[in-house]
């Protein structure tokens, strides 16, 4: 059976790689995690600055973590803004990392017509992924792939967003029962929406999909 689905997912990443591309996303597909990272690192040159935001699929992958053991010998560049001892630090971290010379995002939905989704709380993010850095990572699974751009918004803000809420000890309806609702929280997450539905310049994205499920 795992083979199956595996087979099923092959065939579905080779098409939307086409599908991808073709809105100007430099986009490959791999099965696994494994290979999601080292198509990650192949990206990531001797002298680049690298940071990220939140997503947890670059986390699951391994690949966070790889650039934070390289960082201590010097072997990577990072920007990370969990080495703050302060929230203005951590901010100060942030605002540099928009000018870095690789920046790893994430996906909250993908759509079946090209589009990447994402919704942020800070903005620091989906504000990284369009302009600034010279090259932005994504690592997203098939998991996440939608029929269309409208589905593709409800499952960001109807499935990753309550998930990605559980993470913080903030008060949101989210928080309190899994489902969306016309959040007026002050804690609310759901602040800025992207849609990415065309890369410029082109390539500038690197788009990795993956068979294997990450993230939420």
């Amino acid at each position: 059976m795992a083979g199956e689905w595996m087979t099923r997912n092959d065939k579905a990443g080779v098409k939307l790689t086409e599908v991808f591309n073709k809105n100007g996303f430099d986009t490959c597909y791999v099965s696994t995690g494994a290979e999601a990272k080292a198509k990650a690192l192949s990206y990531i040159g001797s002298d680049d600055v690298v940071s990220w935001g939140g997503c947890r699929s670059a986390q699951d992958v391994g690949l966070i973590a790889e650039l934070r053991e390289g960082a201590k010998s010097g072997k990577y560049k990072v920007i990370d803004r969990d080495t703050a001892g302060t929230p203005e630090e951590r901010t100060e971290l942030m605002r540099q990392a928009l000018l870095c010379d690789v920046y790893i995002g994430g996906a909250n939905a993908l759509s079946e017509t090209g589009e990447i989704v994402n919704i942020d709380g800070n903005g620091n993010r989906v504000a990284a992924m369009t302009f600034g850095p010279k090259t932005v990572i994504v690592i997203a699974s098939l998991n996440k792939v939608m029929p269309d751009l409208d589905s593709a918004m409800m499952r960001a803000r109807g499935t990753a967003a309550p998930v990605n809420m559980s993470r913080f000890d903030l008060k949101t309806p989210c928080k309190m029962n899994g489902l969306c609702a016309d959040c007026a929280s002050p804690d609310r997450i759901c602040n800025y929406f992207q849609v990415i539905a065309r890369c410029k310049p082109a390539g500038k994205i690197k788009l990795i999909l993956v068979g294997e499920p990450l993230g939420f």
